[in-house]
């Protein structure tokens, strides 16, 4: 079976309305948060709500109980309660796993976030819905540049967006519908029923203060159970602070593998387009990719189109 293609929702015009998602982990302090909100309301969108309360919101490391976290992402009962057309998550950390043990049904419309937020994105392609932005959480959108945050408006308002521009490490173009993911996120719902199609599919893949080694480990797990070699192109966006989360860096090189080791030697033998150092992921200059979508991954170029 080949991963199908998803198509997207009906561009945000000025004037529709937002609503914040708190899946993950608790919010510590809601300046960033304000921050990002600001740039939504500057592009016409109406924010559904009291975000200051998303602030309080806490039960232990999370943004709330269960039951609190998964009413963020239901569909108002009330039809005078029109829906959001706008799910923006507030944070990342973790959490929104758990959401995926309740029934859950996702809204239309766009969804809006990364890191943790892999999961919801994931579940929203295997419930056969567009719409899921890997893209700038709310407490980060402010730090974005001009381009990203252009980029993302871009997107959700119906304009062309420019190809993304990495390094080229093995050749060939494909196409194929696009994922895009936080390893360490994707890895945990390996052999469950919240992983996308992967046959055929492009897979970038970003990941935040983890060591080469579990790095490793975890691409290895993907080899190991097929899903790897079922890709058609893998992309490889910022894994922020390996070095730090690395043990080993006092070690001479002989006796550790550093990052782009460890992407080059779980990647090339594969025989696909592999795309590296595309500005996606933790670091700052996140760029807005919609998941389900027609892409083109050139390896030889280093370059990743949409092709919407």
């Amino acid at each position: 079976m080949v991963a199908p293609f998803t198509p997207l929702p009906a561009a945000l015009r000025r004037g529709d309305r937002l609503q914040l998602v708190a899946a993950s982990s608790a919010l510590e302090e809601t300046s960033r948060l304000e921050a990002g909100l600001a740039i939504l309301r500057d592009w016409g969108l109406e924010v559904v709500g009291d975000p200051l309360a998303y602030g309080e919101r806490r039960w232990g490391y999370l943004a709330g109980r269960d039951p609190e976290r998964l009413a963020d992402l239901m569909i108002p009962d009330s039809a005078a309660e029109p829906r959001a057309a706008l799910l923006a998550c507030v944070r990342g950390g973790w959490g929104s796993a758990r959401l995926l043990e309740y029934p859950l049904q996702q809204p239309p419309g766009w969804l809006l976030g990364f890191s943790d937020v892999t999961s919801l994105l994931f579940d929203r392609l295997c419930q056969g819905l567009g719409g899921g932005v890997h893209g700038p959480l709310l407490t980060t959108l402010a730090a974005e540049p001009a381009w990203s945050q252009q980029r993302l408006h871009d997107l959700l308002f119906g304009a062309p967006v420019a190809d993304l521009e990495g390094v080229g490490w093995h050749g060939g173009v494909v196409e194929g519908p696009l994922l895009v993911a936080n390893l360490t996120v994707a890895t945990h719902l390996l052999g469950t029923p919240h992983l996308p199609e992967l046959d055929g599919a492009i897979l970038i893949l970003e990941d935040v203060g983890e060591a080469p080694y579990r790095i490793e480990r975890m691409l290895t797990h993907w080899r190991l159970c097929g899903a790897l070699q079922r890709l058609a192109g893998i992309g490889f966006g910022s894994f922020e602070g390996w070095q730090e989360a690395d043990g080993r860096c006092a070690d001479p090189p002989e006796r550790r593998f550093d990052l782009e080791q460890v992407l080059r030697e779980r990647s090339l033998d594969l025989g696909v387009p592999v795309v590296a150092h595309l500005p996606v992921g933790h670091h700052v200059g996140n760029a807005a990719l919609p998941l389900g979508v027609r892409a083109r991954l050139d390896g030889g170029r280093g370059r990743l189109g949409l092709l919407i």
